[in-house]
């Protein structure tokens, strides 16, 4: 049963008329020294975004197996690569970003963490020219797609994307979907403020108003990647998006023995969060594993 709080905040925006409409990012490219250190913290174990990249590694993990050449667009300081990378010690993975101080983070961040199967590069997620067509094995992306300017950024992305995976490839595209009202907005930039540095909250409240209309996601999605895997958004408003396609394997039990000691380590607030994306997806059709 989802947490209260979020399902009563949810039940105003289905009740409400629209008011919001989406505002690109001021700053598309994140080099700002604060505000890198702000959301490399707020993704790890202890941080905000933790519940959800415990949620999304769950769903990467079941689209790649061992052997895998993984494409991470927008791979960020590498709290979600990170974790996945270490999950999958048998899998390559290339992370992909267009700020050199996040790709500075992230080098800094695999070293400390001891992760050796990662490599950096620094490029545009919608000119993938240094790969080359049917070229990688897996495709992944988590909350970043709202960065891009426009929409026709957006679907030159899927088109890259397309093009460098190969038929029958795994692929995980998630980011946030756009609210209706700036009420709801403000409700979920601000839904931890105690937790979060001012500066945090802010770039959060710029993500959501940024996110790109469901509409959008569906009519680039029909276009370029329906192929390899179905659309998703969480039941009732879609506050989150994702293309995923069809599990390549079951998940082996120590690597869900270990998801489920990230998922118990969480405090009861995290687990709240987890537990409430997971019912609005699941309600929306995307499952995951139980791994608690």
């Amino acid at each position: 049963m989802p947490s209260l709080p979020v399902l009563r905040q949810l039940f105003r925006e289905v009740a409400s008329r629209k008011d919001s409409w989406r505002i690109p990012e001021p700053n598309l490219v994140m080099e700002d020294a604060d505000q890198v250190t702000s959301f490399h913290e707020a993704g790890r174990e202890d941080g905000v975004m933790a519940p959800l990249y415990l949620f999304h590694a769950v769903q990467i993990c079941e689209v790649i197996k061992p052997g895998d050449t993984v494409v991470d667009l927008g791979c960020g300081p590498a709290n979600q690569l990170g974790l996945i990378a270490a999950l999958n010690p048998d899998v390559k993975f290339i992370g992909i970003d267009l700020s050199d101080e996040m790709l500075g983070m992230a080098e800094r961040n695999l070293k400390d963490k001891g992760i050796t199967n990662v490599t950096l590069m620094h490029g545009d997620i919608t000119d993938l020219n240094m790969l080359g067509a049917a070229s990688v094995d897996a495709v992944m992306t988590t909350v970043v797609l709202h960065h891009l300017p426009d929409e026709a950024s957006l679907f030159r992305c899927f088109s890259e994307v397309q093009r460098v995976l190969k038929p029958g490839g795994g692929l995980y595209l998630v980011d946030f979907a756009h609210l209706k009202t700036e009420a709801a907005i403000h409700y979920f930039a601000y839904q931890y403020e105690g937790r979060q540095p001012e500066i945090f909250a802010v770039d959060y409240l710029n993500s959501l108003r940024a996110a790109f209309e469901l509409d959008t996601w569906e009519r680039g999605w029909s276009k370029h990647l329906k192929d390899f895997g179905d659309l998703h958004s969480t039941f009732m408003v879609p506050y989150m998006v994702s293309a995923k396609s069809p599990s390549r394997r079951a998940l082996p039990d120590p690597m869900l023995k270990q998801l489920n000691e990230f998922y118990l380590g969480m405090p009861s607030y995290q687990q709240t969060d987890f537990n409430d994306l997971a019912t609005f997806f699941r309600f929306g059709g995307l499952k995951s594993p139980n791994i608690v």
